[in-house]
């Protein structure tokens, strides 16, 4: 009876495997026919190439500067590439961590500490167990960085939260080029208020170059330390504090007694408001070092972007701060306004091309500088003229439709739609363009309703780290190795985006193309994502293409060189 419950189980073993063999024969011989185009009897692979017209849409300051405020984002700093060189500097409101403070009687500031940070991530551990930093919000990234020389004034234009020339309860917008509602509103002059004094000496393990209000840029941290007062052998100055990598000085205590310590008690240091008719912000301005800087990506936004005044009392009759005691800090935040400003001086300048016919070379430039529009199929759509457009004649090959031109059934199914952008490396190499300046990613989007394309939303690469996020749609810059790194094509993959315009009759609208400093910022589900462009009711720029300076030269579609024109190529199943 054993034996025989042994043999069954060793036939049915048998069975079972004969079954997976059997299937994975089956599987294998299905395999080859679906891949094989000379086996292949119930469809054909194919495609084809269709010309598209692009065209550069122009950010000229003087009549399109592009809305600054609310980016979440502060930028500062210099940057030089092939279009030029573009200085960007800003200005914030400051918002006091308390209000109604009480200093105490006799309280003199110790010290006070202006402190940005940069976007940087944890890389490990030094010799010592410290944290060690890598930054990633510093252009052009480099083993080292040039410096910037640094100034702070205060603000004297009141920065508003609603536009009084607006509809009820809309925001104000305020300008790249440091104008409100109007270009007739200017406030540049009111922004060199008091200039404040920068002390190069705070304490830190390396000197940062403060002096002459030079700033240097590094990826060190702030190592904070006090003189030595335990009772051990050495002499060391002890570390009380590592800081992150970011912009850190001192600041004369002058100004920020008479202005802050000195008002309590006063209704200006009562609620928010009155605080920010009072003391309406500061300006942060950049200028070159030596004609050179480095251009800077700031999380203004960040708790740890603050003013911090640390104060103390003192506890006899004398003015001398050695007798002080209980070290207290009062804390002022930057925002909730911030704005950007960019001045330009462009050695390539950039007009505004012909949506027409479209233009020989796409110039994309980030800040306050271009994108680009596109337009598929001649931009046209469904009509009711008896005549076919290039549209319906595009659609009445893959699709039947009713005497509406909606869809019925497929004639070919659609498989991979690319956008596939050359870029023009003869304008940048003349121009000694180094390839580190070159835009990683470039963000398609729909122009007309100001979105993300249906791709985007069903990309499922889609990470936290910008730099390969989203890559299946927003194709990264395809580089040759060869050749230092230097870019040769974007391809931007939009097949769903076809598959609507073909299946699900959606309008053929206008596609907007811009470079971009994170595609992860475009996500619509996190708001507003794209700002005014000024004496304009539709022009929006993506805040992506607004925080970088970054920009490069593409093949349009009416280049001299035919193999790199831009096209889009369709990738798709007929049935037989």
């Amino acid at each position: 009876m054993k034996k025989n419950k042994i043999a069954l189980q060793i036939i049915a073993f048998g069975l079972i495997a004969f079954t997976f063999i059997a299937c994975d024969e089956d599987y294998a011989t299905l395999e080859s026919d679906v891949i094989n185009n000379d086996i292949a009897t119930n469809f054909d692979i194919l495609s084809e190439k269709h010309n598209i017209i692009t065209y550069t849409k122009a950010l000229n300051p003087i009549d399109k500067p592009v809305q600054t405020n609310g980016l979440g984002l502060s930028t500062l700093g210099l940057y030089d590439d092939v279009y030029g060189k573009t200085t960007a500097s800003f200005v914030t409101q400051l918002s006091a961590s308390s209000y109604d403070p009480d200093f105490g009687d006799g309280t003199i500031i110790d010290s006070v500490v202006v402190t940005i940070p940069f976007f940087s991530t944890s890389t490990g551990f030094d010799d010592d167990g410290n944290v060690t930093y890598e930054v990633d919000s510093i252009l052009p990234k480099d083993d080292t960085y040039n410096s910037i020389k640094l100034r702070i004034f205060e603000n004297n234009y009141f920065i508003r939260d609603f536009d009084p020339f607006g509809d009820v309860n809309e925001s104000q917008a305020y300008y790249s080029n440091k104008t409100g509602s109007s270009a007739a509103e200017s406030f540049s002059a009111a922004l060199e208020g008091e200039e404040l004094i920068l002390i190069p000496d705070f304490q830190t393990s390396y000197d940062n170059g403060a002096t002459n209000n030079e700033i240097s840029i590094t990826d060190d941290v702030y190592v904070l330390e006090e003189a030595d007062d335990e009772d051990d052998e050495d002499t060391d100055p002890q570390v009380t504090e590592r800081i992150a990598p970011g912009i850190r000085v001192k600041l004369d205590p002058t100004f920020w007694q008479n202005k802050i310590i000195d008002k309590e008690g006063d209704a200006v240091l009562s609620n928010q408001n009155n605080f920010l008719n009072y003391f309406k912000g500061l300006y942060f301005k950049a200028e070159a070092v030596n004609n050179e800087g480095s251009f800077l990506i700031l999380d203004a936004s960040s708790s740890n972007a603050n003013i911090t005044i640390y104060y103390k009392k003192l506890t006899s009759a004398t003015d001398d701060a050695d007798d002080a005691t209980d070290t207290s800090s009062y804390v002022l935040n930057f925002g909730p306004n911030r704005i950007n400003f960019y001045d330009n001086n462009f050695t390539t300048p950039i007009n505004s091309g012909d949506p027409t016919t479209g233009d020989s070379k796409i110039y994309l430039k980030g800040g306050e500088g271009s994108i680009a529009g596109i337009k598929l199929f001649n931009g046209e759509d469904l009509d009711d003229d008896p005549e076919i457009n290039t549209f319906e004649n595009f659609k009445n090959e893959f699709v039947v439709t009713d005497d509406k031109g909606k869809f019925v059934s497929s004639k070919r199914l659609v498989n991979e739609a690319n956008l596939v952008f050359y870029v023009d490396r003869n304008q940048l190499d003349m121009a000694n363009e180094v390839s580190d300046n070159e835009p990683n990613r470039l963000y398609l989007y729909d122009m007309d309703n100001k979105t993300p394309l249906i791709d985007y939303f069903l990309d499922a690469t889609n990470t936290s780290l910008p730099s390969i996020s989203k890559y299946s749609h927003l194709g990264i810059l395809e580089r040759d190795e060869s050749n230092d790194d230097k870019g040769v094509k974007y391809k931007l993959r939009i097949t769903e985006h076809i598959n609507n315009l073909l299946v699900r009759d959606s309008t053929n609208v206008e596609l907007g193309l811009a470079v971009s400093l994170s595609v992860n910022l475009e996500n619509s589900t996190l708001g507003l994502t794209q700002k005014k462009v000024q004496n304009s009711n539709d022009f929006t720029v993506p805040i992506g293409s607004i925080l970088t300076p970054r920009g490069t030269i593409l093949h349009g579609n009416g280049s001299e060189d035919e193999t790199k024109r831009v096209y889009l190529e369709i990738y798709y199943t007929k049935p037989n």
